[in-house]
């Protein structure tokens, strides 16, 4: 017997991709109906599509009531991940970016690039560059405005003759590509047709330009604005919000009341204890536990410092990387094999690993191989057993770097404030293209800036707003073996920035160091040095001429 009657079913398909199928999409326009609708059908015996006739299509509140309910009064968290919701967030420093980034799980990010995108653009006469009332308040607010305006005139200064030196270190002559009536690259100079010659000279300048803004970008100060497109559920999204509403920026406190302005049109049931006292209490809690610790690190480091020194704090700066925790080799060998062959018997893993430990290195290195030997590029990631190693890297790298590893998932990342006391990275296209000395006098100029804020201010949290991207960073990531895979290949690939890579490259060989079986199945990480992205470009152009 069919379960609705004809009217019903005319009915249901206002809201539901079909009727008639057990697999079918969820199409009410509501999405507080849709989220409750899921959560009330896990506690009912009825099929989704009765739980919505009988009990939410003539009742307009329901969502609403069961999520007063649901969430509330009973504090059910995982409910308000039935909530989604895409969102824009444009004009945000890179400082409010990363905040905002910070919240990697159930958050999906896309970000403006500043690789491929020019951010010299002035708006009403002005560059893009925070201004809030908190720095104009400053006494050294013309200070912070002179040293972002020498950035951006700078980068934008700078576009063309890098663009230039760029073309002269390596010729449109000098390179091969696509003869569409061969089907094989040739040298540009024995390219017949018309259509070949335009499309190689597409590819040739988008490589040139994507080089340029790629060096060019470490001049920016981390007060440049940027737009973000978030994804993702209401759970989340609350734990952001509270986040930045417990921030000692400004920047961040007004994004974060303007996000829920926004958010509680569309999601508000789900994110209605953001301003309740639960919400409250948990940003006391945050901030005083910030404070708490803030004192006792204070208290600990100047007694080490009177005693040693401050030299143990300084990292050299061509030692970007340090792995610094890991296990010793054996264990962590032993508890992958082990976990390899877990779901493939019927011991238990107390058991298989006495097995493992029993192996010979040589046993334990032919059941990873095994593992890994079909992996065919880099998106046949390994399987879960890789995810019991961990590995802890200390990274002082720029900031610029940093914003491209920091949007791993699967990582645990902690951070310091943006200073000036590393040093900072000068690419040497910067050098060879002969302006080295617009480049020190930007840096000289933001470090400068820098320490009037933090330091004759009193405000190092302000102060970071003035630091260009090329000065070190201080980060810590952990991750573990199934993601470090992942990153590292990815981050090496051909079209990397040349400075994550080579970060990237560094990682590899840490590893591979300390547990070289493991890091054996690593075969997709590219260990090249390329100076040219025309490779990259060329390819990019081939996938879009298919489509």
């Amino acid at each position: 017997m069919d379960e609705f009657t004809d009217h019903e079913r005319e009915l249901l398909r206002q809201h539901f991709s079909n009727t008639d199928r057990p697999v079918f999409v969820i199409t009410t326009p509501r999405q507080v109906d849709r989220g409750a609708l899921m959560s009330r059908y896990s506690r009912s015996s009825k099929s989704m599509r009765r739980v919505f006739l009988d009990e939410f299509l003539n009742n307009p509140s329901r969502g609403e009531e069961f999520y007063e309910r649901v969430l509330v009064e009973y504090g059910d968290d995982s409910v308000a991940e039935l909530g989604l919701v895409q969102v824009g967030i444009e004009g945000v420093s890179q400082i409010a970016a990363q905040s905002i980034e910070d919240r990697r799980i159930g958050l999906s990010y896309l970000e403006k690039s500043t690789r491929y995108v020019r951010f010299d653009q002035r708006v009403d006469g002005a560059y893009p560059y925070y201004r809030g009332s908190d720095i104009m308040e400053l006494r050294h607010a013309d200070a912070y405005i002179e040293a972002c305006d020498l950035a951006f005139s700078t980068y934008s200064r700078c576009m063309e003759p890098m663009m230039r030196y760029l073309r002269e270190a390596e010729p449109i002559d000098s390179m091969r590509f696509l003869d569409s009536s061969k089907g094989i690259d040739v040298p540009f100079s024995e390219l017949k047709s018309s259509e070949d010659i335009r499309r190689a000279e597409r590819v040739y300048e988008a490589s040139i330009r994507a080089r340029a803004l790629d060096v060019l970008r470490a001049l920016l100060p981390a007060s440049t604005l940027t737009n973000l497109g978030i994804a993702g559920n209401a759970r989340a999204f609350e734990y952001m919000l509270n986040i930045l509403l417990a921030s000692r920026l400004k920047e961040e406190q007004d994004t974060a009341r303007m996000l829920y302005d926004e958010l509680r049109h569309h999601i508000g049931p789900f994110i209605k204890r953001v301003v309740s006292r639960h919400g409250e209490s948990f940003r006391e809690y945050l901030n005083s536990t910030r404070d708490g610790i803030a004192r006792i690190a204070s208290r600990y480091l100047q007694m080490d410092r009177d005693a040693a020194g401050t030299g143990r704090y300084s990292m050299n700066h061509e030692d970007e990387v340090r792995l610094v925790d890991y296990e010793d080799n054996d264990s962590a060998e032993v508890k992958v094999v082990a976990s390899i062959l877990y779901e493939h018997a019927d011991a238990s893993y107390g058991y298989l690993l006495q097995i493992a430990g029993r192996m010979s290195r040589e046993e334990r290195a032919g059941v990873i191989e095994e593992y890994c030997r079909y992996r065919a590029n880099r998106r046949h990631r390994p399987l879960r057993a890789f995810e019991l190693p961990y590995y802890t890297f200390d990274l002082c790298t720029n900031f610029g770097i940093f914003r491209d590893l920091h949007r791993h998932r699967i990582v645990t990342v902690q951070r310091q404030l943006l200073t000036v006391k590393h040093g900072y990275y000068k690419p040497r296209e910067i050098v060879d293209a002969g302006l080295e000395k617009e480049f020190d006098d930007c840096m000289y100029k933001s470090r400068e800036v820098y320490e009037y804020i933090a330091y004759d201010e009193g405000k190092p949290l302000l102060a970071q707003y003035v630091v260009s991207m090329a000065y070190r960073y201080r980060y810590m990531i952990r991750l573990n073996l199934r993601e470090a895979y992942h990153m590292i290949e990815l981050r090496t690939s051909p079209q990397g920035h040349p400075a994550y890579r080579r970060v990237a490259q560094e990682m590899y060989r840490a590893i591979e160091l300390v547990h070289p079986n493991l890091a054996r199945g690593m075969r997709f990480v590219d260990m090249r040095d390329y100076s040219s992205r025309i490779e990259a470009e060329k390819r990019k152009a081939a996938k879009l001429k298919d489509k």
